[in-house]
């Protein structure tokens, strides 16, 4: 086999490196972030290193492509409109806001740009985590119009997130109330837990509800929520040391379901 060119592609944000034969068929990629040369055939595999020579670094695993797993079919076969992966941090409220920005002037600050402030930095911690095998998918609707601000899948288990706008404010929690400052108490705590219930039906897997404190000056916590996890933002990223609940596969399995549109329309 002789004549092969190599061309630099980027798939989902990575950068591969396809051999290709003279005509622009394809005989082989180089993947540096796996450092994997994947053969379409075994009979081509030293004129395809020789083409590649230049451009390896490091040792390399070279064969046939990897099978796919039933999770990364799943994806493959998931129509683009519903697929969650795509969706941005307050995604839902980008969305509203596009289509109706409010007055160019108020006295007030528009409370809906507070919340998403709130869903862009837990979202922003939360996709920070994803080097160490965790997955986030964010504003997850469900059927009443109740929606999920961000789900959290990774080595520590599942997380239902809701970020709370919490700056400068001091926070009170006292299951099933919070409270911001001098407003009046509100029962998240029992709509979190409701929400967690639900995305748990949904997967067939437990899913712990997580409150996310956003910028708060003070926080009190008169006791341990049941079954609900208190974080403010910036400790968002020690969920990273969490493990022991889920494997890798499990993992990519529950993300595969999760993307899913169609998974949380009768929950």
């Amino acid at each position: 086999m002789s004549g092969l060119r190599v061309v630099p592609a980027y798939r989902h944000g990575r950068e591969r490196l396809y051999v290709c034969r003279e005509d622009g068929g394809n005989v082989a990629w180089y993947d540096r972030e796996t450092g994997r040369v994947n053969l379409l055939a075994e009979d081509g595999r030293d004129d395809v290193l020789r083409a590649l020579k230049p451009f390896l670094t490091g040792p390399v695993t070279v064969g046939p492509p990897p099978v796919p797993t039933p999770a990364e079919l799943a994806r493959l076969a998931l129509h683009p409109d519903d697929d969650l992966a795509p969706n941005r941090p307050g995604e839902a409220l980008l969305v509203a806001l596009d289509r109706d920005p409010g007055p160019a002037h108020r006295l007030r600050p528009d409370p809906r740009r507070r919340a998403l402030l709130a869903e862009e930095t837990a979202g922003l911690a939360l996709d920070g985590l994803e080097g160490a095998g965790w997955h986030t998918l964010h504003s997850v609707a469900l059927p009443g119009g109740d929606r999920i601000h961000h789900l959290a899948i990774g080595p520590g288990g599942l997380f239902a997130v809701h970020a709370l706008y919490a700056r400068r404010c001091r926070v009170l929690v006292a299951d099933p109330m919070v409270t911001l400052g001098r407003r009046e108490a509100e029962p998240l705590l029992r709509r979190l837990r409701a929400a967690a219930d639900r995305a748990s039906y949904a997967l067939t897997a437990e899913v712990r509800p997580l409150l996310v404190l956003v910028g708060p000056a003070e926080v009190s916590v008169t006791a341990g929520p049941r079954g609900v996890r208190v974080l403010r933002d910036d400790e968002l990223a020690g969920l990273a040391r969490l493990g022991g609940v889920l494997k890798p596969a499990d993992v990519e399995a529950l993300h595969g379901m999760a993307r899913d549109r169609n998974t949380w329309l009768r929950v």
